[in-house]
């Protein structure tokens, strides 16, 4: 019983995250998502009591993914300037694959910021997916700093910062366009071979992989 009672929670949030996604948050209905999951509207209201609820569930599983990402990266000992461009690819591949990802960025769009007066404009509550991923881009900036792949500091550490925090930005704002991810994998390939010359020691940009095929990125799996 527990365990039919997960999968349909998981059906839900999946569902929500679709429609959220291809929809936005305003004009996605509980009544579409429930009939998108095969299952009633009070099944959905069991599991959820409000389309907030819902929201917040799809950028928690968003949240999820990235996190999971980032470690089992780290965990099989993927230098931090890789691990940064293996994540990379990986957005560009969940932007297409996984609706959660697009359908966190969406959310974060459209409900986040402060609140409009009354109680009629208050909007949901949400996590901040946007932010997440600039922490996991920053948080392995720094980690290869530290362990020696970056040797910048000073002004030019705060414009390494900024160019690769505004380049992973983009990759969301690419795939938001309708690019096939054939397109945003080359271009996210391409990003990285103009970047990393920039960023490391003459001669050693020969020692990373920037493109997705040969990138860990792709021993990343994603299941429901």
């Amino acid at each position: 019983m527990q365990e039919r009672s997960e999968r349909t929670r998981r059906r839900l949030v999946y569902a929500g995250a679709e429609l959220f996604h291809r929809n936005g948050y305003a004009n996605a209905t509980l009544g579409e998502i429930a009939a998108a999951a095969g299952v009633t509207k009070g099944a959905l209201y069991f599991h959820f009591t409000s389309k907030d609820e819902l929201a917040e569930a799809v950028q928690q599983r968003g949240c999820a993914l990235l996190h999971g990402a980032v470690r089992a990266l780290r965990e099989d000992g993927v230098s931090p300037l890789q691990a940064l461009i293996d994540i990379t690819h990986w957005l560009a591949w969940t932007l297409h694959e996984e609706p959660a990802i697009p359908a966190s960025f969406r959310i974060t769009k459209e409900c986040g910021g402060p609140a409009p007066r009354g109680p009629a404009g208050a909007r949901p509550p949400v996590m901040d997916f946007h932010g997440a991923w600039m922490s996991a881009v920053c948080t392995l900036l720094r980690l290869a700093r530290d362990a020696g792949e970056l040797p910048v500091s000073g002004r030019r550490w705060e414009s390494a910062q900024a160019l690769v925090a505004a380049a992973a930005c983009g990759i969301e704002a690419m795939s938001a366009t309708g690019m096939s991810y054939a397109e945003l994998q080359g271009k996210v390939g391409a990003l990285w071979a103009l970047l990393l010359p920039s960023l490391v020691a003459s001669g050693r940009e020969r020692e990373y992989q920037t493109e997705a095929e040969h990138s860990g990125a792709q021993a990343l799996r994603i299941g429901w």
